[in-house]
């Protein structure tokens, strides 16, 4: 057989693995270690996989994963989600879906310090969704607003999603969480616009709430200022050369500890499930960087990357409009894999695909999140949808898959605004140098 149907067997047996429901990182190292064995030879094979370990488990450049995914869980552990909620509810609760703009403003702060989308969702899900039911909203509409703005856990830095994708292109990590900043606050500004165009049409979906005074608003967000100094002094630290991503974990960590423990808001019980929770995060994590180690070698010396790079980027066709049949590969993917799996399988052959054409690797990194963003919300894997009818076991998946069609939509229009207008993503990163 020759190399190339060896990688599309690869690819196919990947893809069945996928769908059987192993684990992700699993079957990319198995299927890695075995294509790259059959090519070569078993004993090199051994060898890449004991080098691979070694390398991805003793990186340092990876030990900012579980410090970011460890100021989350002490976060989420100390209430700072209750309070972010509160705080946009005081905001902006008294308009009709005040509670889902609350909703999305909060999740778009817990995003800031959190990293994660699941997370995000199950967390602004436990404490939004009973407030919205107790307001008579309609169910749709609340729980497909948390279950599309947690998608912001990986757009909005720090986002473990940016991480894995700098280590796997050799992108400044730094430089994509800058570029992630300006997007995810448009993002947040087109949900914003989603919910008050859906309740301006439709009035009985949300009724507003009770105005509240200037003294509370001042008081609710002063609730919010030590989430407000973590983000500036963990992204300022980054943007102006201060610190180095994982230093700047470190620090964000150690702070959100202190602030806790400060609040005395933490207990042991929790401080010890927040150490349990980054632990098998990132240990999930890690197993998946290192299953796609090793399936990107074999991807590698099958020569498909590089073969499908060369074939793409000499097709008679506009590079925007390759551009938009790569989107619609992540489109289509997002729908059955989670997103991190769906990053560490198609990177590798289309990054090289982008660099062909000429796409600015910083920017091409922010548009694949938010595809992949679309693919936590999209039937019938919808990772975020889940979650969230975890939480509210009585709202069925139809409900909530319908609830997130209008952001889905307003996802899709912000993927066209950063492909019309680049600098939306490059502006930031640009004044970094």
């Amino acid at each position: 057989m020759s190399l190339t149907t060896i990688g599309i067997i690869g690819v196919v047996l990947l893809l069945v693995g996928l769908f059987s429901r192993m684990p992700v990182g699993f079957v990319m190292g198995i299927l890695g270690l075995g294509g790259f064995s059959y090519v070569v030879n078993f004993q090199a094979g051994l060898s890449l996989l004991a080098r691979d370990v070694w390398d991805v488990f003793s990186s340092y450049g990876l030990t900012v994963i579980p410090l970011f995914v460890f100021m989350g869980q002490i976060a989420f552990q100390s209430g700072i989600s209750r309070r972010l909620y509160h705080a946009a509810y005081v905001l902006m609760g008294h308009r009709r879906g005040g509670l889902a703009l609350a909703t999305v403003g909060a999740c778009a702060a817990f995003a800031a310090i959190s990293g994660s989308t699941n997370a995000t969702a199950a967390t602004m899900a436990t404490v939004t969704v009973p407030e919205m039911r107790r307001r008579r909203y309609d169910m749709g509409l609340a729980t497909g607003t948390v279950a599309a703005a947690g998608s912001l856990g990986i757009l909005i830095p720090p986002s473990v999603i940016f991480i894995v994708y700098g280590i796997l292109t050799e992108q400044s990590i730094g430089k994509l969480f800058a570029a992630g900043v300006l997007p995810g606050l448009l993002l947040c500004t087109l949900f914003f616009a989603t919910i008050l165009l859906q309740v301006r049409l439709r009035p009985d979906l949300a009724p507003p709430g009770p105005r509240t005074s200037l003294r509370r608003k001042v008081k609710s967000f002063a609730g919010i200022v030590e989430t407000l100094f973590l983000f500036a002094l963990v992204m300022g630290g980054l943007f102006f050369g201060i610190f180095t991503p994982t230093e700047a974990a470190a620090i964000g960590a150690f702070l959100t500890l202190a602030l806790a423990l400060f609040r005395r808001q933490l207990s042991w019980k929790d401080f010890v499930q927040a150490l349990s929770d980054t632990t098998r995060i990132s240990c999930m994590v890690m197993v998946i960087v290192t299953g796609a180690h090793l399936f990107g070698k074999f991807m590698a010396i099958t020569r498909i990357p590089f073969d499908l790079a060369s074939y793409v980027g000499g097709l008679p066709l506009p590079s925007y409009a390759i551009m938009g049949l790569i989107i619609l590969v992540y489109l289509i993917g997002g729908c059955f894999m989670d997103a991190l799996a769906m990053i560490m399988l198609t990177v590798p052959i289309f990054f090289p695909v982008a660099q062909a054409l000429g796409f600015d690797p910083i920017w091409f990194g922010v548009v694949i999140v938010l595809v992949t963003e679309m693919g936590v919300i999209t039937p019938p894997v919808g990772v975020n949808v889940y979650v969230v009818h975890g939480i509210a076991k009585d709202v069925s998946l139809e409900t909530i898959f319908k609830g997130v069609v209008p952001m889905l939509l307003a996802l899709l229009l912000c993927i066209i605004l950063l492909m019309v207008f680049p600098q939306i993503a490059l502006f930031l990163p640009n004044l970094m140098g």
